[in-house]
């Protein structure tokens, strides 16, 4: 016990080094990470889980194999591209969630209605942010938010501190992984636009049929009662999705820490 306080104060500056380089990749993760970087946690909060995480994790890492606890402008820039690796990939689920609320909000005909997204600050459709609050409910649900943390400090055993160097191909598989978010926006969104398709190609058909027919008024209640039917069918397996798709961008953002 006296032995590893004596320590601790001998190498104090090592430590104090290490604390600071994992406390800015930390920092880096709780700026855009679902769930961490929430308008609706504090910053004081936030500040203080940042601080507890430091106390507890820097005489670790820096007794880590060919750790360098040296404050300098490459150490710094490091780790907070570690930690943003791992925070923007996480957020594009997000991302991608807001976009199939949007193209979901086409066919429910609420393409007008937007409200101020807390998080982004910012107006987003209804539906968006419907589907975004599900993410972080699946997240915190799930236990996703531990995993993510869990990944976090192995990433500190992976690439220890004071040793990450971000590469241009870094950036360009995050540009790459930010383009699947119009895919997975319409694979969710994609039952209900083949419903609301079908209504519509049958509300034709049956208007060149019957001519009295009122196409147009008849089309856009059935079209959204149907698209509600087929939404609420769907989101019993998206939290699946979600829980999947976040795993696959955490697995993602850990090869791309690893191979900096």
């Amino acid at each position: 016990m006296n032995s590893g306080a004596g320590e601790l104060i001998q190498n104090w500056s090592q430590y104090l080094s290490a604390g600071v380089l994992v406390l800015v990749r930390l920092s880096g993760l709780m700026v855009f990470a679902p769930v961490f970087s929430s308008a609706a946690i504090a910053p004081r909060i936030k500040a203080a889980f940042v601080i507890a995480m430091t106390a507890l994790l820097a005489p670790a890492v820096a007794r880590v194999p060919n750790a360098r606890a040296v404050l300098d402008m490459s150490a710094v820039l490091g780790e907070l591209g570690v930690g943003l690796v791992f925070g923007i990939s996480l957020s594009l689920l997000i991302e991608a969630l807001t976009f199939a609320g949007t193209v979901l909000g086409l066919q429910f005909s609420f393409s007008l209605v937007n409200l101020m997204d807390p998080n982004s600050m910012i107006e987003t459709e209804v539906l968006g942010q419907m589907l975004s609050w599900l993410g972080i409910l699946v997240i915190i649900g799930s236990g996703l938010d531990r995993a993510l943390l869990a990944a976090l400090v192995k990433s500190f055993r992976v690439v220890p501190v004071g040793q990450a160097v971000l590469q241009a191909k870094t950036g360009a598989a995050l540009a790459t992984m930010a383009g699947g978010i119009f895919l997975a926006g319409l694979q969710l969104a994609a039952p209900v636009l083949a419903a609301t398709l079908t209504v519509e190609v049958v509300v034709a058909l049956v208007s060149r049929l019957a001519p009295q027919l009122p196409a147009m008024v008849v089309s856009v209640p059935l079209k959204t009662l149907v698209a509600y039917v087929v939404l609420i069918a769907s989101l019993a397996v998206w939290p699946g999705w979600i829980e999947r798709h976040f795993t696959a961008l955490l697995d993602a953002a850990g090869r791309l820490v690893a191979s900096v």
